[in-house]
């Protein structure tokens, strides 16, 4: 089950060493966000955030039917459930300077940047017209033109890249800030730490994001982690932690206006954890028997982001109509990126000694 947030923090009771225990205690945006905590969408950013949501919710449904179908293979790691996370995020990226780097479960990642839906089943599909020429299959896409870098089959592997990226930022002086995707199993690896530590003394531009979907594969985060509140992990190293509703897409961007302006201040990392759930198994292979159908029940009925954002909206003034129509159009769209997918041919055998050397040193 989804944690329930923390109790805010509480301020620091003077002392004899009040300057140095206060400034420990500090080290949290919380009570900023708690200020503010859903961000204030006009009826045209909430009708984008519900069509880009609903967007990744029906192409995992496709790239499901089409893995029980043979024509997705190796790994597949949807992102259903989860939808409220990225789009929240990275609605708040500036597209032109920031950067992306996420672990194996990146569809949904891609699709809120605003990437062809072809080309992502395309590269489901291990065809020539993907992403990445249908040589990187589901977990390891990857567009220098988004700055989207990667899909990561390597559990941790890519926060570590990610502090190179904002090192990067740094170095060219470009104004941009990594945002570094990991999960909740990837939280227990040493090379995440290594990659906090080095970002809060180089005063890094990135923001860490926990993606705690209460399951390290089969195993329930409170079996796997002695703490689960993810955002203090990084209170050793004095990186300031917020503790997020990760199925509300106006809080997740009122966390997003936070962490960024913090960031962009040059004031170093943030560490957020986004609490949130996967319907579907870890992969598609997986039959998940280690929950209830009644947990993942609870969480669809009173938890579901998009029904969750088309509730606002139709208390905004919204019809079922209006909402019905964007499904539609969505449902289409998806339609035809598996379409293509399926009518695309695969690599040429020539595309196997392609991508494998830099052409220059």
């Amino acid at each position: 089950m989804a944690k329930q947030p923390a109790k805010p923090p509480v301020a620091a009771k003077k002392s004899a060493s009040a300057a140095d225990e206060s400034d420990f205690i500090l080290h949290s945006l919380q009570a900023a966000f708690e200020a503010k905590k859903r961000y204030a969408a006009s009826d045209a950013e909430m009708m984008e955030f519900y069509r880009q949501m609903l967007l990744i919710r029906r192409f995992e449904e496709k790239a499901g039917q089409l893995y029980g179908l043979g024509l997705i293979g190796g790994f597949c790691h949807l992102y259903i459930g989860q939808e409220a996370v990225a789009i929240g995020l990275q609605s708040a990226l500036d597209n032109e300077r920031d950067s992306v780097i996420t672990g194996y479960r990146d569809h949904g990642h891609m699709l809120a940047y605003g990437i062809d839906p072809k080309v992502i089943m395309a590269e489901l599909t291990g065809r020539e017209a993907g992403i990445s020429k249908g040589k990187g299959g589901s977990m390891h896409m990857f567009s220098t033109e988004h700055k989207f870098y990667g899909g990561h089959g390597i559990v941790g592997a890519q926060v570590a890249l990610g502090g190179g990226l904002a090192l990067a930022h740094q170095y060219n002086n470009d104004g941009g800030l990594c945002l570094a995707y990991f999960g909740d199993g990837a939280a227990n690896q040493g090379q995440v730490y290594e990659t906090f530590n080095m970002a809060a003394l180089w005063n890094l531009p990135i923001v860490f994001v926990v993606e705690d979907n209460q399951y390290a594969m089969g195993t329930a985060s409170s079996r796997s982690s002695a703490e689960t509140r993810f955002h203090r992990r990084g209170t050793a190293f004095r990186i300031p932690g917020m503790e997020v509703n990760g199925m509300d897409v106006l809080e997740v961007r009122a966390a997003a206006e936070v962490a960024f302006a913090h960031v962009r201040a040059g004031k170093g990392p943030v560490l957020m954890e986004c609490n949130t759930y996967r319907y579907r198994g870890h992969s598609m292979s997986d039959p998940a028997k280690y929950r209830t159908r009644e947990e993942v029940q609870e969480q669809r009925e009173h938890h579901d982001p998009i029904e969750g954002l088309k509730k606002t909206l139709i208390e905004n003034g919204k019809t079922e109509d209006e909402l019905k129509a964007i499904d539609k159009a969505i449902r289409a769209e998806v339609a035809a990126s598996a379409d293509f997918a399926e009518s695309s041919p695969e690599p040429g055998a020539a595309e196997l000694y392609t991508d494998v050397l830099v052409g220059e040193y």
